[in-house]
């Protein structure tokens, strides 16, 4: 049995890219209403999912457990720790659809944002993160790579890290971004964000990167993804990604999130140092843009 912390839905969530479609029929079964497909049999979720019994003991072996009813007490309890975490917004369901009134949207937009910050801050590994804290520390300059809403993460990060002292550049351009990566070296740090993990010239970055002796960091939300097997270190978000993919509605947010905790953690790391440089950078900008009266 897997002893589980209520991250039996987050795992299946990350699994999903790599299912066969008769698996990920389950799978979308599972969380799309976790509370009641615990109460279904073997045979009942077969026949739900116009698939085999055999396939849904296979995606239950998948995820870890022996047997289906283990399966089920953690899948309960993910539900309720799920529910417990939304029970203070307005009550929801569904994706966002055609006929949603604006009032509709603001309610799924901040539910699904906020269970995929409360679902990345439960799974995130905590020695990964050590390590990233680590790296980022000794290095002498830091590159951050990203493509479409992830390069925004990556410039986010970049600026954290200068407000601080730290040297980071950010590249927009995937040639550009390349061309650095072949100019490190074992004293630097390359950080790539991609969601899927999968985005071609943010694998290419980050590759380039290590084969030229840096240290390398994904940022991702599937930790088999090629982008995780190309880094030294991983940092998983947990995102819910609905139909609106394109506007990273879910992933981005998580994204962040792990960013203000990797960049935290450098800043208290070197407390004096960065809360130094983080009163001088306040003081350059506010007094540009606050006027004193007379």
């Amino acid at each position: 049995m897997v002893e589980d912390d209520g991250s039996l839905l987050i795992r299946i969530r990350a699994a999903m890219p790599a299912l066969r479609p008769s698996e990920r029929r389950i799978a979308e079964t599972f969380t799309g209403d976790p509370a009641a497909a615990a109460n279904l049999s073997i045979a009942e979720l077969a026949a739900r999912c116009a698939t085999s019994t055999t396939s849904v003991v296979r995606f239950y072996q998948r995820m870890g457990y022996a047997h289906f009813k283990d399966f089920r007490i953690d899948l309960t309890r993910a539900a309720a720790r799920e529910e417990l975490t939304t029970s203070s917004l307005p009550e929801v369901s569904g994706d966002i659809d055609r006929h949603d009134s604006l009032e509709g949207i603001v309610s799924k937009v901040a539910t699904n944002e906020t269970l995929s910050i409360a679902d990345t801050a439960r799974s995130l590994d905590m020695r990964a993160l050590g390590r990233a804290v680590a790296l980022l520390l000794a290095a002498r300059r830091i590159d951050t790579f990203g493509v479409g809403a992830s390069a925004l993460v990556g410039l986010d990060l970049q600026q954290k890290l200068a407000r601080i002292g730290r040297t980071a550049i950010n590249w927009h351009d995937a040639h550009s971004a390349w061309t650095s990566a072949a100019t490190l070296d074992a004293g630097c740090v390359a950080v790539a964000v991609s969601h899927t993990g999968a985005t071609v010239d943010t694998v290419e970055f980050l590759a380039i990167a290590r084969r030229s002796g840096a240290a390398t960091v994904a940022i991702t939300n599937f930790r088999d993804s090629p982008l995780a097997a190309t880094a030294d270190v991983t940092l998983t978000t947990a995102a819910r990604e609905t139909q609106f993919r394109s506007g990273a509605l879910g992933s981005r947010i998580a994204q962040l999130m792990v960013v203000d905790c990797l960049f935290t953690g450098v800043a208290a790391a070197s407390y004096d140092e960065s809360m130094a440089a983080l009163r001088n950078t306040y003081a350059v900008v506010h007094d540009r843009t606050v006027h004193k009266r007379g």
